[in-house]
Protein backbone atom coordinates (compact mmCIF):
# COMPACT_ATOMS: atom_id res chain seq x y z
CA UNK A 1 0.00 0.00 0.00
CA UNK A 2 1.18 3.41 -1.06
CA UNK A 3 1.89 6.09 1.51
CA UNK A 4 -0.22 9.02 1.43
CA UNK A 5 3.10 11.23 2.22
CA UNK A 6 5.30 9.75 -0.60
CA UNK A 7 7.00 11.93 -2.77
CA UNK A 8 4.92 13.38 -6.24
CA UNK A 9 8.39 13.54 -8.49
CA UNK A 10 6.03 15.92 -11.23
CA UNK A 11 4.15 17.82 -8.22
CA UNK A 12 7.89 18.50 -6.98
CA UNK A 13 8.96 19.56 -10.45
CA UNK A 14 6.04 22.26 -10.22
CA UNK A 15 6.78 23.28 -7.12
CA UNK A 16 10.38 23.83 -8.10
CA UNK A 17 9.60 26.37 -11.24
CA UNK A 18 6.94 28.10 -9.15
CA UNK A 19 7.74 31.50 -8.62
CA UNK A 20 6.06 33.21 -5.30
CA UNK A 21 4.30 37.01 -6.61
CA UNK A 22 7.33 38.45 -4.73
CA UNK A 23 9.70 36.97 -7.26
CA UNK A 24 7.51 37.25 -10.45
CA UNK A 25 7.63 40.79 -9.48
CA UNK A 26 11.47 41.40 -8.84
CA UNK A 27 11.99 38.75 -12.42
CA UNK A 28 9.52 41.37 -13.93
CA UNK A 29 11.23 44.71 -13.11
CA UNK A 30 14.84 43.26 -14.04
CA UNK A 31 13.44 42.40 -17.36
CA UNK A 32 12.27 45.90 -17.79
CA UNK A 33 14.84 47.80 -16.76
CA UNK A 34 16.99 45.04 -18.71
CA UNK A 35 15.05 46.39 -21.93
CA UNK A 36 15.21 50.08 -21.06
CA UNK A 37 19.01 49.55 -20.93
CA UNK A 38 19.26 47.59 -23.87
CA UNK A 39 17.13 50.16 -25.76
CA UNK A 40 19.51 53.13 -24.90
CA UNK A 41 22.52 51.41 -25.68
CA UNK A 42 20.64 49.90 -29.42
CA UNK A 43 20.12 54.20 -29.85
CA UNK A 44 23.86 54.43 -29.78
CA UNK A 45 24.65 51.78 -32.23
CA UNK A 46 21.92 53.36 -34.69
CA UNK A 47 24.02 56.45 -34.53
CA UNK A 48 26.77 55.46 -35.52
CA UNK A 49 25.56 53.94 -39.07
CA UNK A 50 25.19 57.41 -40.81
CA UNK A 51 25.18 59.41 -43.91
CA UNK A 52 26.82 62.86 -44.00
CA UNK A 53 23.85 65.38 -45.04
CA UNK A 54 25.28 68.47 -43.89
CA UNK A 55 24.95 69.69 -40.42
CA UNK A 56 22.69 67.11 -39.89
CA UNK A 57 23.80 63.25 -40.46
CA UNK A 58 21.23 60.76 -41.42
CA UNK A 59 21.09 57.79 -39.24
CA UNK A 60 18.73 54.70 -37.95
CA UNK A 61 18.24 56.30 -34.38
CA UNK A 62 15.22 57.78 -34.96
CA UNK A 63 13.89 54.00 -35.76
CA UNK A 64 15.24 53.16 -32.24
CA UNK A 65 13.90 55.73 -30.24
CA UNK A 66 10.54 55.14 -31.85
CA UNK A 67 10.93 51.84 -31.10
CA UNK A 68 11.84 52.09 -27.97
CA UNK A 69 8.22 53.41 -27.09
CA UNK A 70 6.67 51.16 -29.15
CA UNK A 71 8.01 47.86 -27.97
CA UNK A 72 8.50 48.83 -24.39
CA UNK A 73 5.70 51.32 -23.47
CA UNK A 74 5.70 55.01 -23.31
CA UNK A 75 7.13 55.09 -19.76
CA UNK A 76 9.63 53.20 -20.18
CA UNK A 77 10.71 54.15 -23.89
CA UNK A 78 11.49 57.47 -22.44
CA UNK A 79 13.20 56.36 -20.17
CA UNK A 80 15.45 54.44 -22.22
CA UNK A 81 15.91 57.53 -24.88
CA UNK A 82 16.73 59.87 -21.02
CA UNK A 83 19.09 57.25 -20.18
CA UNK A 84 20.72 57.31 -23.71
CA UNK A 85 20.97 61.69 -23.54
CA UNK A 86 22.46 61.43 -19.64
CA UNK A 87 24.81 58.85 -21.01
CA UNK A 88 25.83 60.86 -24.15
CA UNK A 89 26.16 63.92 -22.24
CA UNK A 90 28.70 62.20 -19.45
CA UNK A 91 30.84 61.23 -22.11
CA UNK A 92 29.79 57.94 -24.19
CA UNK A 93 30.71 58.60 -27.92
CA UNK A 94 27.16 57.38 -28.56
CA UNK A 95 25.68 60.36 -30.66
CA UNK A 96 25.87 60.49 -33.83
CA UNK A 97 29.46 62.99 -33.84
CA UNK A 98 30.71 61.66 -30.05
CA UNK A 99 29.48 62.46 -26.77
CA UNK A 100 30.43 65.00 -23.59
CA UNK A 101 28.61 68.36 -22.60
CA UNK A 102 30.39 70.22 -24.92
CA UNK A 103 27.93 68.25 -27.30
CA UNK A 104 25.53 71.23 -26.21
CA UNK A 105 27.11 73.01 -28.72
CA UNK A 106 26.26 70.99 -31.35
CA UNK A 107 23.83 71.90 -34.48
CA UNK A 108 21.99 68.29 -33.97
CA UNK A 109 21.69 68.25 -29.82
CA UNK A 110 18.03 70.02 -30.56
CA UNK A 111 17.07 66.50 -32.23
CA UNK A 112 18.46 64.59 -29.06
CA UNK A 113 16.39 66.29 -26.78
CA UNK A 114 13.03 65.10 -28.55
CA UNK A 115 14.18 61.16 -28.21
CA UNK A 116 12.07 60.99 -24.75
CA UNK A 117 9.51 62.93 -26.22
CA UNK A 118 9.26 60.96 -29.79
CA UNK A 119 9.37 57.75 -27.41
CA UNK A 120 6.84 58.58 -24.91
CA UNK A 121 4.85 59.44 -28.18
CA UNK A 122 4.92 56.16 -29.73
CA UNK A 123 4.26 54.57 -26.32
CA UNK A 124 1.10 56.25 -26.30
CA UNK A 125 -0.53 56.21 -29.66
CA UNK A 126 0.13 52.56 -30.12
CA UNK A 127 -1.43 52.06 -26.98
CA UNK A 128 -4.46 54.04 -27.72
CA UNK A 129 -4.64 52.75 -30.88
CA UNK A 130 -8.08 50.62 -31.15
CA UNK A 131 -7.52 49.00 -34.68
CA UNK A 132 -3.70 47.49 -35.05
CA UNK A 133 -3.68 47.38 -38.38
CA UNK A 134 -0.46 48.74 -41.04
CA UNK A 135 -1.68 51.66 -41.64
CA UNK A 136 -2.56 53.00 -37.80
CA UNK A 137 0.95 51.35 -37.17
CA UNK A 138 2.76 53.72 -39.66
CA UNK A 139 0.78 56.69 -38.98
CA UNK A 140 1.72 56.35 -34.99
CA UNK A 141 6.16 55.77 -36.13
CA UNK A 142 5.53 58.91 -38.56
CA UNK A 143 3.86 61.17 -35.90
CA UNK A 144 6.49 59.94 -33.50
CA UNK A 145 9.25 60.38 -35.84
CA UNK A 146 7.93 64.52 -36.49
CA UNK A 147 7.97 65.30 -32.65
CA UNK A 148 11.64 65.05 -32.96
CA UNK A 149 11.89 68.01 -35.40
CA UNK A 150 10.37 70.48 -33.02
CA UNK A 151 13.06 70.93 -30.73
CA UNK A 152 15.40 69.98 -33.35
CA UNK A 153 14.78 72.52 -36.08
CA UNK A 154 14.56 75.22 -33.66
CA UNK A 155 17.87 74.33 -32.21
CA UNK A 156 19.61 74.26 -35.76
CA UNK A 157 17.83 77.21 -36.05
CA UNK A 158 20.07 79.58 -33.81
CA UNK A 159 23.31 77.97 -36.42
CA UNK A 160 22.00 78.12 -39.93
CA UNK A 161 19.60 80.91 -39.71
CA UNK A 162 15.21 80.67 -40.22
CA UNK A 163 15.69 80.66 -44.55
CA UNK A 164 17.74 77.32 -44.22
CA UNK A 165 16.57 75.27 -41.55
CA UNK A 166 13.73 73.17 -43.22
CA UNK A 167 16.25 72.86 -46.23
CA UNK A 168 19.13 71.46 -44.05
CA UNK A 169 16.93 69.89 -41.37
CA UNK A 170 13.48 68.76 -42.42
CA UNK A 171 13.28 67.68 -46.21
CA UNK A 172 16.81 65.59 -47.10
CA UNK A 173 15.06 63.19 -44.20
CA UNK A 174 11.32 63.02 -45.16
CA UNK A 175 12.17 60.16 -47.52
CA UNK A 176 14.01 58.62 -44.98
CA UNK A 177 11.74 58.88 -41.94
CA UNK A 178 8.72 57.19 -44.17
CA UNK A 179 11.13 54.54 -44.58
CA UNK A 180 11.57 54.28 -40.88
CA UNK A 181 8.40 54.78 -40.10
CA UNK A 182 7.28 52.02 -42.53
CA UNK A 183 9.86 49.25 -40.86
CA UNK A 184 9.02 50.47 -37.42
CA UNK A 185 5.48 49.73 -37.86
CA UNK A 186 6.27 46.44 -39.43
CA UNK A 187 8.35 45.77 -36.22
CA UNK A 188 5.57 46.64 -34.14
CA UNK A 189 2.78 44.96 -35.86
CA UNK A 190 5.47 41.39 -35.42
CA UNK A 191 5.31 41.87 -32.07
CA UNK A 192 1.67 41.87 -32.16
CA UNK A 193 1.17 38.93 -33.60
CA UNK A 194 3.85 37.07 -31.77
CA UNK A 195 2.07 37.99 -28.14
CA UNK A 196 -1.10 36.97 -29.94
CA UNK A 197 0.57 33.38 -30.68
CA UNK A 198 2.25 32.55 -27.50
CA UNK A 199 -1.01 33.50 -25.52
CA UNK A 200 -2.83 31.04 -27.80
CA UNK A 201 0.29 28.39 -27.02
CA UNK A 202 0.01 28.95 -22.87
Amino acid sequence: MTSNNSTNPSRSTLQDFTFSPAKMKFLQALKDITLVFVFSVLTGISAGIKAGLGPVPFTLQTLAVILSGALLGKKKGAAAQLIYLAGGLSGLPWFSNGGGLAYILSPTFGYILGFPAAAFTAGYLTEKIKSKNFLSAIAAMAASSMVIYIPGLLWLTEYVGTPKVLSLGLYPFLFGDCLKSILGGLIYLSKIKVSEIANKLI
